[in-house]
């Protein structure tokens, strides 16, 4: 368990928190392309780090990240024109462009020249792997944008379910690091099945194990950490491990094992101290991984149908998430339908921000016990004037990936050669962290 302290300083991001000021170093996904993908389209509000943002894509397909608040009388720019290259505010006329430059005073006299003295609040953008990320730290410490792990190449396809979640993003990271509450919690959708590996089909993921109770084995990287959850394959038990290995990323995300058609990546944009912005992501090869409307109705994610315009969770806490008592005796495990919806009710549920002081915790927990030590030694080391985790020479190298496989019992996970799920017809995916990244007006196609 932590004390009281320790949770605070894991948990909280807002203003001058440690743990967002680390955060803020890494390039951070603040809304999905498709959100964005009209010029002088309607702007998008949104938050990070406890900041109000607006975001729009002008004439020219340039796409902003501002604050949402204009810098004459601080009204809200998410109610702005968005027209001839700027979004114009309502108020009083005055037009800013993606760069944050005053392009029109309409209010004062030009001969004053006070648009040449006002600069609005914009920060760094780049569009990638099918978000907008834009880079929220000091300009004296801005790294060159990269392309994430879960996004290595232009022509990956990368499928990504969005929901806002209300509570921090730490219990939400824990969740996805814990192999050990898949065997439980989704035991409807991730089936035991006499296979020769994990596999994919139209309603359901297949395991080859019934082992509920994995050993856990952690390696620690300068990224961040990698770890086994060992199991009992249903099959030549007593020569062979069943292993999965997941990858967390510092800050916020996890690369989980992927099954026999596409990998599968978590990432946990916190939005202030009590939500998140909770991204679910498929990638791979195009024949393989797949579409937007296929991924978000498989994980019961669909606008309009679970989620609202916001992406706000339809299931919650007061509707009971949808709970359906009668197919829980009729052996559904929740009674919750799409796993993803299953992992919520778990996370909201410990409050808007746990409380693990009271916490109970055994030996399956060591990937969360790690993220814990990891992340508090990383804030620290930050506050005493250390590199960001992950950052520079720290970040994840491009031999690293989640896996799961079974494996004969002399092999020891850590050397298994392990690769990303690819078609066997094309040439094997060669992530490149040097990929040409397209100019923020980019076509569709050259974005992926």
């Amino acid at each position: 368990m932590l004390t009281h302290e320790e949770n605070e300083l894991l948990c909280r991001v807002e203003r001058d928190a440690p743990m967002g000021q680390l955060m803020r170093r890494h390039w951070t996904p603040v809304c999905l392309i498709e959100e964005v993908s009209e010029p002088d389209g309607t702007p998008v509000k949104a938050q990070v780090f406890g900041e109000d943002l607006v975001v729009f894509r002008d004439t020219r397909g340039r796409v902003g990240v501002m604050d949402e608040y204009c810098p004459h009388r601080r009204v809200s720019l998410v109610f702005g024109r968005n027209e001839d290259c700027g979004l114009r505010c309502l108020y009083h006329g005055w037009k800013m462009d993606v760069e944050g430059n005053v392009l029109e005073m309409v209010s004062e006299p030009a001969a004053s020249g006070m648009a040449s003295k006002v600069k609005h609040l914009a920060y760094p953008v780049q569009e990638w792997g099918g978000f907008v990320w834009a880079y929220m730290g000091p300009p004296e410490t801005r790294p060159a944008f990269q392309p994430p792990a879960w996004a290595p190449t232009a022509d990956t396809r990368v499928t990504i379910a969005k929901a806002i979640i209300p509570c921090n993003w730490a219990q939400i990271l824990e969740g996805a690091i814990d192999s050990a509450h898949s065997s439980s919690l989704h035991s409807s959708d991730m089936v035991p099945a006499r296979v020769s590996s994990a596999e994919a089909t139209d309603t359901t993921w297949l395991r080859p194990s019934t082992d509920k109770a994995p050993r856990m084995q952690v390696e620690r990287g300068s990224y961040g950490f990698r770890y086994a959850a060992i199991r009992r394959p249903i099959m030549q038990a007593a020569a062979n491990d069943y292993v999965r290995s997941t990858v967390f990323v510092a800050p916020a995300t996890a690369l989980i094992p992927p099954n026999n058609l596409y990998n599968v990546a978590n990432i946990n944009v916190p939005m202030d101290d009590t939500h998140t912005a909770f991204y679910f992501i498929a990638w791979g090869h195009e024949s393989q991984t797949p579409d937007t409307d296929t991924w978000r109705k498989f994980l019961g994610q669909q606008v309009g149908t679970d989620l609202d315009e916001k992406y706000v969770p339809l299931r919650n806490r007061a509707n009971h998430y949808w709970q359906d008592r009668a197919a829980m005796k009729a052996g559904n495990f929740t009674g919750i339908t799409g796993f993803p919806n299953q992992d919520i009710a778990m996370w909201v549920t410990m409050g808007p921000i746990a409380d693990r002081t009271h916490e109970r915790l055994g030996a399956s927990d060591q990937a969360v016990v790690e993220f814990r030590k990891l992340m508090l030694d990383a804030v620290r080391d930050f506050q005493a004037g250390g590199q960001a985790i992950g950052t520079g020479d720290s970040r994840i190298p491009d031999t690293v990936c989640a896996f799961q496989a079974i494996v004969p019992k002399t092999t020891d996970w850590r050397a298994y050669a392990a690769h990303h799920v690819w078609t066997a017809k094309e040439p094997a995916l060669e992530p490149s962290y040097s990929a040409p990244v397209p100019a923020a007006g980019a076509t569709k196609s050259q974005r992926a």
